[in-house]
């Protein structure tokens, strides 16, 4: 395939791809058939949709795409003991990961309990007193004063501590890679179970969660108990998860989000009206909006702060807590972004002294916060390209945590290493993971950890392709235009947005924003113009060459976004390359 605009080499060393003649004449088709907008045809065709139903595809239906939740092994076994402990009146604990889709999915629970009349005792782990998922200890104590144990985003290979929890009950609603063997308790609802299909493996924690609300509605309508709460009204917190975990956004899960952004227009919930407000959020929520803005935040507390702040702010149906919850979380995330930047400048500076053509881009420091670990180790993989690990060291052990790219399954080759009893600990899933290992082992650790990854592939990946869908002018980047496309979302993990590239544009304006954040004037110099963002310019080329620009012409590529200035709307692009014209 020819390299579109002849980009074989951009500034950030990638080459340009357009559609191919394929997918060109499936768009025309598209069109003919539908009369839809030709920008929105593209997006269809090349999602594979085709015109008989397009128009569904459109105005995705939840009761049409949501599975059976029967479909997963335990489902109803899990449901059964949920709504028995509901019935009896029972103590229930809710043990939850500190992240987003964790504290989302306690959340959950926990509404959908207190609308039943009954109150849930919640328990998140401390990231570095504890670390992730249940410990033996905690289950121990909360089976003390529990019938009913529910851990949620977590547990799947937790054996020993489940089994800890003497006198209680215990059910596993998760989506972590499973290992062979399951704890022994009631249910471990899991779609990446090892005896799964892994058909409905994108859901994430919360998706699962919400399933087996939707069998606890049926079970308990069987038994001619009534439907209990409106479910869809909890969508926003499934969608928050969704989009936070960076679950795909096919199937299901995208008929999940755009319900779960209407909920959250609507602004019902306490704690995300209150984040949405401190966040400077005016206008209509958008899954750039959760993955971005209320997400890190929900997240602040598990990373630097106290773990469960996250969870009591999604919970809440009180606006004052909820407000006071919401500013702790906004300081907590300011200070993160700060240690976030040390521990990034420091590890890209020891990644890149060990290479970055490695099959595992990995770097380690003493001190270096567990909490900010995985955000730094995205923003290795996102720089370079490859898998990347980032470790903290404390008192002679390591924490750390992964990221990988489409096509190299990180989580399995970390799951590999700790059975080889180089981890103490380590599981995760395909494009995320987490590890514990003791300090004298973490070359050897590494070592074999790329060389499992290169035996996938990762030591062969170059700079991916930019796939573009097409060229426009800045005059034909209209707010008419990107609504119309976002008809097709909405766009994120597994469903990316449209990328377009404008051709030799010169810079008419360039200032740096923050610490590594360029914003752009662009113009055709015919009168047709676009302001433009590059978030992360300046840990690339792209942030020095453009500043620099010397009047010089580029070809730029991006997707388009809408952007709200005082109650006034324009076009944007979001630029994630350029290349000289």
């Amino acid at each position: 395939m020819m390299s579109f605009l002849g980009v074989e080499t951009s500034l950030t060393g990638r080459r340009w791809t357009g559609p191919g003649v394929d997918l060109e004449r499936a768009a025309e088709h598209m069109q003919q058939q539908t009369g839809l907008p030709a920008p929105l045809c593209q997006v269809l065709a090349r999602r594979g949709v085709p015109p008989h139903e397009a128009m569904g595809f459109l105005t995705p239906q939840l009761k049409e795409l949501l599975p059976d939740p029967r479909r997963m092994k335990d489902m109803e076994a899990a449901a059964a003991r949920f709504l028995e402990a509901v019935e009896k009146r029972q103590r229930i604990a809710i043990f939850a990961d500190y992240d987003v889709d964790g504290g989302s999915s306690a959340a959950l629970l926990i509404v959908w309990l207190r609308a039943m009349g009954l109150q849930s005792t919640l328990y998140i782990p401390d990231r570095i007193d504890e670390g992730y998922g249940p410990n033996e200890a905690a289950m121990a104590g909360l089976a003390r004063d529990h019938d009913l144990i529910i851990c949620v985003d977590c547990g799947t290979l937790s054996h020993g501590p489940i089994a800890a929890a003497k006198g209680a009950d215990v059910v596993v609603l998760d989506h972590h890679l499973g290992g062979e063997t399951l704890p022994d308790c009631v249910a471990v609802v899991n779609p990446n179970r090892q005896d799964e299909e892994g058909d409905l493996g994108y859901f994430c924690a919360a998706g699962v969660v919400f399933l087996m609300l939707v069998e606890t509605r049926r079970q308990a309508r069987g038994k001619g108990l009534g439907a209990g709460p409106d479910l869809l009204s909890l969508l926003d917190l499934v969608a928050l998860a969704t989009v936070a975990d960076v679950a795909p956004l096919t199937g299901a899960n995208r008929a999940l989000v755009r319900q779960g952004l209407k909920v959250m227009a609507g602004r019902q919930r306490p704690g995300l009206v209150a984040l949405a407000d401190v966040s400077r959020m005016d206008t209509a929520p958008s899954a750039y909006h959760l993955g971005f803005l209320l997400g890190p935040r929900v997240n602040a507390g598990g990373r630097i702060g106290k773990a469960d702040l996250g969870a009591r702010l999604l919970a809440t149906d009180n606006p004052h807590e909820a407000a006071a919850l919401a500013e702790r979380l906004d300081q907590l995330n300011s200070e993160r972004r700060d240690i976030e930047n040390a521990v990034r400048a420091a590890a890209l500076e020891q990644a890149e002294a060990r290479g970055f053509d490695a099959p595992l881009v990995w770097a380690a420091g003493e001190g270096w916060h567990p909490g900010v670990v995985g955000i730094v180790a995205s923003r290795l993989k996102e720089a370079t390209g490859r898998p990347a690990v980032v470790i903290g060291l404390n008192d002679g052990e390591g924490k750390g945590s992964g990221r990988s790219v489409t096509g190299i399954d990180l989580g399995a080759a970390i799951q590999r290493t700790a059975a080889e009893g180089l981890l103490l600990k380590g599981g995760g899933h395909k494009m995320a993971a987490g590890l514990t290992l003791a300090e004298e082992n973490l070359e050897p650790a590494m070592e074999r950890l790329a060389e499992l990854l290169a035996k996938q592939g990762a030591g062969d990946l170059g700079p991916s392709d930019l796939k573009l869908e097409g060229m426009l002018m800045p005059g034909a980047a209209t707010v008419d235009l990107i609504e119309q496309i976002e008809q097709a979302g909405p766009f994120g993990a597994g469903a990316p947005a449209p990328r377009y590239a404008l051709p030799s544009l010169e810079v008419r304006f360039a200032k740096q924003v923050g610490e590594s954040h360029l914003k752009l004037s662009l113009s055709d110099g015919l009168g047709g113009k676009i302001d433009a963002i590059c978030f992360g310019a300046f840990d690339t080329p792209l942030g020095s060459r453009l500043l620099n620009h010397g009047g010089a012409r580029f070809h730029f590529a991006g997707r388009l976004e809408v952007n709200t200035w005082g109650g006034r709307q324009s076009a944007q692009l979001r630029l994630e390359d350029a290349a000289e014209a």
